[in-house]
Parts: C-alpha cells; structure tokens; sequence
C-alpha cells in the first residue's frame, strides 16, 4: 500500500469524496491550509492556550475540504487533472505508472517536506523568514508536483482503470 493511499484513507477519501476534491474550487481552497494553520499556531502570542481553537479549525478545514464540494461536470480543468492524477499516483502499487514519472514526484514531495521542517521551526521559533521560506518550498514542491500528476493523467486516462474519470 502506497504512503498516499494510507494517507487518503486517513482523510476518508474514496470514490466519491475523489471525484468531489477534483473541483477546482477544492483543490485552489485547499491551499488554504497551510497559511490558516501558521496564522492559527502564531497566535498563540495573542491567544495563549486559547490558540487551539483556530488550530482545530484549521485542521478540520484540511479534513472536510475535500468532501464539501460538488464534483465536477467536466475534468478539463487543470485544477481537477491533479487530483485525478494524485489518484492514478497513489494506484501505482496496483497500476504501474511510466518510468518517467516516477522519480519527480518523490523529488518535489522532498521538497515540501524540507519546506515543512523550516515551517515548523520558524512558527515554534516565532521566526517570519523561516516560516515563509519553508512556505515556498512547500508551495513550490507540491503545486510542481500537482503538474507532473496532470502530466501523468494525461498519459493514463485512457487505461482501462482509469478511463471511466474522463468526461467532456
């Protein structure tokens, strides 16, 4: 079983809630995630304790954001091929994927992950440049990842898998 598989489960993803996430809106919203949840770990300056009620908000916005939206009526949309390419990804243990796509997104999920350790750092240290370094290096590492997973939709949607997502 694939880490992002483990991890869809964790977020309760299955077919459905896949097809509801690869909404445009879905997808560009959940970028909200991350700033949410440095500004609501920062404010525990102003807050104190009681900064663990926009952390859990912010949590539970990365939790449901994948399931409140509306599928939708086409996936010609960029935004909507990165989900439906994330699927196919984390699928790569039962569907093999080209070997040409196979290096990249381990490099940029690296990526995000360094920039992760900086964010962490830089809010537990109150520290604004590490914080938004790391934030860089998260946002560039995973929305270059979102490409290469529309790169990679593209070259599976027509496996018989995976041909039944395309619509017009």
């Amino acid at each position: 079983m694939t880490m992002e598989r483990k991890i869809s489960k964790l977020y309760k993803l299955d077919d459905a809630s896949w097809m509801r996430h690869a909404s445009p809106w879905s997808v560009w919203t959940r970028n909200t995630v991350l700033p949410l949840l440095v500004l609501a770990f920062w404010s525990r300056i102003w807050l104190g304790w009681w900064a663990a009620i926009p952390v859990a908000l912010a949590v539970l916005w990365g939790i449901v954001n994948p399931h409140v939206f509306a599928a939708p009526k086409s996936f010609s949309h960029w935004a909507s091929k990165c989900v439906l390419g994330e699927r196919v990804w984390l699928n790569r243990d039962q569907v093999p994927v080209p070997a040409y796509h196979r290096r990249a997104p381990h490099i940029l999920s690296t990526v995000a992950a360094i920039g992760s350790l900086f964010v962490i750092a830089g809010v537990v240290q109150l520290h604004l440049w590490m914080t938004l370094f790391g934030s860089v290096l998260i946002y560039a590492g995973k929305l270059w990842f979102l490409d290469r997973m529309v790169w990679l939709y593209e070259d599976m949607k027509e496996h018989p898998a995976y041909r039944e997502w395309v619509r017009n």
